[in-house]
């Protein structure tokens, strides 16, 4: 293993604290996951920020003006999301204005912004959209470049103590994350003294699990590491995000660079790409077509997510399509690629079934992954895979594909 590059020393940001607030009945009664604080929690700690609570509170006015008044006292970020819109449930406003002793005022501006989006959808303006013009009279305009609800960027003092700062944003998960992004993010690390400019890199892995994975980074994951990295991961597939915050784009893009060096140096073998949405069957996508070849799929048992994410890259000379059946058919496979007119055939047996009712992981189980060559040949690979239910049928997919990469890139062998 390579010697990790060192990085330069620089000054640590000023340390925030924050709570994440959700509003909306939708949440407190369980009738809609709450993924909007798991975001903006994983998006503040990139940013250096600790979120030390997170409250979902339901649609009344006066626990929601309770919920502030405790937050405000015990951190230095509020950002909730919810109660932004134009109906009579849509509280945040008001409870805003009345934990700010501040009255609602009338903004033009916004009010322009909600006609002009009710013009170019050729919709008339319901009069109750008025309200979401209507902001606590010291707050800032959050623009909001999607939807009707634009949001609100508020100091509250707290008597002896330093200001709060409160941001408020839409329930509508598209709409919250881009005006984060574009707007609340870069005001955060103006705060922190991180920098004015803020620049994100998602690098994407396969094969190690998360604590392994934290463990080989070591002191790179440390919290007060600039740039940060943060590890999350999705059906087995980890994802570490940089987060670069300095005075010019131009260092964040040498500190990103120099950091994502530092970290193929410890982890390298499992790296397939960059991008929030790349994935191995990009990899593979992009792998065929500059070989001008292409692949098959042939899915035996309960699942067939490959032939699913294929199918997403829409028209690609580089994929002829997928079976997926309950046992090895009767034919060979040779048989099968001829017909399928592929250069590869790629066989998973067998996905095993997931009861609806199953509670903990489930037993590990053999899976054979064949592949059929361009001349006929072919390679298997036999190995025990378990896991939770929710992402095994996944795992399995995504080995077959981390194997597929490596005998057609002639790293490994069968």
């Amino acid at each position: 293993m390579s010697t990790p590059v060192s990085r330069p020393k620089t000054q640590a940001p000023l340390k925030l604290s924050a709570e994440v607030i959700s509003i909306g009945d939708e949440m407190t009664s369980g009738a809609r996951l709450d993924t909007n604080s798991q975001w903006l929690s994983q998006r503040l700690g990139e940013l250096g920020v600790e979120v030390r609570f997170q409250t979902t509170v339901g649609d009344m006015l006066r626990d929601n003006i309770d919920v502030f008044n405790i937050a405000i006292e015990r951190v230095d970020l509020v950002i909730c999301t919810g109660g932004l819109g134009p109906t009579q449930d849509d509280l945040t406003r008001e409870a805003l204005a009345e934990v700010s002793d501040e009255p609602l005022e009338f903004r033009q501006q916004a009010m322009d912004h909600i006609e002009s989006l009710f013009s170019s959808r050729k919709r008339p303006m319901p009069e109750r959209n008025r309200v979401q013009a209507m902001f606590p009279k010291s707050s800032q305009i959050i623009p909001n470049p999607q939807g009707t609800a634009p949001g609100i960027d508020l100091f509250i003092d707290r008597g002896s103590h330093a200001r709060c700062r409160v941001f408020a944003l839409p329930g509508v998960p598209a709409e919250m994350q881009l005006m984060f992004k574009e707007t609340v993010s870069h005001q955060i690390a103006a705060m922190s003294g991180g920098g004015s400019v803020i620049r994100h890199h998602v690098m994407k892995f396969f094969g190690i699990g998360e604590s392994d994975m934290e463990q080989r980074l070591g002191d790179m994951i440390s919290r007060d590491r600039q740039p940060r990295v943060g590890i999350t991961v999705s059906a087995a597939t980890i994802s570490l995000r940089i987060t670069a915050m300095t005075e010019s784009a131009e260092r964040c893009t040498a500190q990103i660079a120099q950091t994502k060096t530092e970290i193929l140096n410890r982890v390298g073998e499992l790296y397939f790409g960059d991008g929030e949405n790349y994935e191995q069957y990009h990899v593979i996508d992009s792998m065929l077509r500059a070989r001008g070849e292409s692949l098959a799929l042939l899915e035996l048992g309960f699942a067939a997510p490959l032939g699913d994410w294929f199918a997403a890259l829409g028209e690609t000379p580089a994929f002829r399509g997928g079976l997926s059946l309950a046992a090895m058919p009767n034919v060979s496979l040779e048989e099968i690629q001829s017909r399928m007119r592929s250069d590869w055939l790629l066989v998973v047996n067998a996905y095993p079934a997931i009861a609806d009712d199953l509670v903990g992981h489930v037993p590990a189980s053999e899976v054979e992954f064949i592949l059929v060559a361009p001349n006929g040949k072919q390679h298997a690979h036999r190995i025990t895979i378990g896991g939770h239910p929710d992402i095994l049928q996944p795992r399995i997919g995504k080995t077959a594909m981390a194997w597929f990469r490596g005998v057609v890139a002639g790293l490994r062998t069968a």
